[in-house]
């Protein structure tokens, strides 16, 4: 069995390698270029996110014609091009090279004619990296929402409503801007259930939302939003793009990379180890320690047997930000599960963030085992209270147990695997 040549931790790791590298641009782009009509006039590619550097350089390698454009992603997480510009801007938090991206890019999209092709790229992370406030809104206010959003315990689908509805170019904003130019968007997911009116906020995509679900999510989370973004929304004035309007006639949308994708990819290669998969989805969302109780009980009521099982799951948890530690809701997923599990044997996990950065550390997750708590108490360290203070980070930092890729330059989401030795 390659398990025990390879070691628990080295099969844990490959499994998360084989998935993240199902859904490398590289991989996953070119297909949807072939057949693609070139058009009489310019090919402009523009598009926002962890992966769309990476997605950009798939796309000049592999298309017929010639193409320009700008694309911009997280600091870290550009790659060389020829013709597309590459521009770097922050995450998760927007800044002002995040508001010069938006204001670029749809420059870029007014200045189409009926003879051109949009390409979008977009990809996680774009809500912030591409940050254009809405009319009488400034970044300062969109930073204090996108803050209190991401501490509030929401999940992405909530989160990107409100964002959606305070930009001018999210909501299918940047489609409309291109009108009459024919608009194709390819897309790396990072949400569960796929919706491209979610990923990246749907800067080319129809919104079936409205103003009154955006205060809604404000409402549910009690967030007390700057008194310009409270007025904006109230007033509800210049909608998003709904689905049937004339302006997205013209418009295409494919995802081209998904969690389903790399968890496939991770299942091939347990069992390729001799390990017995069980692929439980890449929906699953929820606060990061609820999560853990539920995978905990799930593993310790499970037979054990031969081969090894190994239950694989994406989907992206959440954290509920109340204390004043590090980490991401990777780290404190696994911290959770580590103090559920307390120690039951023959049980290890690896929990990361498929864009190498959990939440906005430098790691991408980390790695816990029979003997993380043990290991922990004997540095002197109280999980609970760790957990408590939302540091889990300062736990697997100590133990040597965090688990580094560096920028990966795709992203779909959360990966994590429980395997369960006899």
């Amino acid at each position: 069995m390659i398990l025990e040549n390879d070691g628990v931790e080295g099969s844990l790791r490959a499994l998360f390698d084989a998935a993240i590298a199902a859904v490398d641009p590289a991989v996953c782009v070119p297909p949807y270029l072939e057949g693609v009509s070139l058009p009489a006039g310019r090919t402009i590619a523009v598009g926002a996110g962890k992966a769309s550097a990476a997605m950009a350089k798939a796309m000049e390698d592999h298309w017929p014609g010639p193409v320009s454009g700008l694309v911009v992603t997280r600091y870290g997480h550009s790659c060389a091009c020829r013709d597309i510009e590459i521009i770097e801007a922050a995450h998760p938090v927007p800044d002002t090279a995040s508001l010069d991206a938006g204001m670029r890019i749809l420059a870029l999209a007014k200045d189409l004619g009926p003879d051109d092709l949009l390409v979008g790229l977009f990809s996680g992370g774009a809500s912030s990296l591409m940050a254009l406030p809405a009319p009488g809104l400034s970044l300062e206010d969109k930073k204090a929402v996108h803050r209190a959003l991401l501490a509030s315990g929401a999940p992405i689908t909530e989160i990107n409503k409100v964002r959606r509805h305070l930009s001018a170019i999210k909501g299918g904003r940047l489609a409309a801007a291109a009108a009459p130019a024919r608009v194709l968007s390819l897309m790396i997911s990072d949400v569960p259930g796929d919706d491209p009116a979610v990923i990246s906020s749907g800067p080319t995509v129809a919104d079936p939302t409205t103003f009154a679900d955006a205060r809604a999510v404000l409402a549910k989370y009690r967030i007390r939003a700057p008194d310009a973004v409270e007025a904006h929304l109230a007033a509800a004035t210049i909608e998003t793009l709904k689905p049937g309007d004339a302006a997205l006639a013209a418009t295409e949308s494919i995802v081209v990379g998904t969690p389903q994708m790399a968890l496939e990819a991770a299942v091939a290669e347990a069992r390729r180890r001799g390990l017995e998969p069980v692929n439980l989805g890449d929906r699953i969302e929820g606060e990061a320690r609820e999560v853990a109780r539920t995978m905990a009980a799930m593993a310790l009521a499970r037979p054990r047997r031969h081969p090894p099982e190994v239950l694989i799951s994406g989907g992206e948890t959440t954290v509920t930000v109340t204390g004043q530690g590090r980490g991401g809701r990777n780290t404190e997923f696994l911290l959770a599960l580590a103090l559920a599990l307390d120690g039951a044997p023959g049980i290890w996990a690896i929990a990361c963030d498929s864009d190498g950065i959990d939440g906005s550390e430098d790691n991408a997750g980390a790695m816990i085992g029979p003997d993380t708590l043990a290991r922990a108490r004997a540095l002197g360290l109280d999980a609970k209270d760790h957990l408590a203070n939302n540091d889990a980070y300062g736990v697997f930092e100590k133990l040597g147990d965090l688990v580094f890729t560096g920028p990966t330059r795709t992203n779909v989401n959360d990966f994590r695997a429980i395997l369960i030795q006899p």
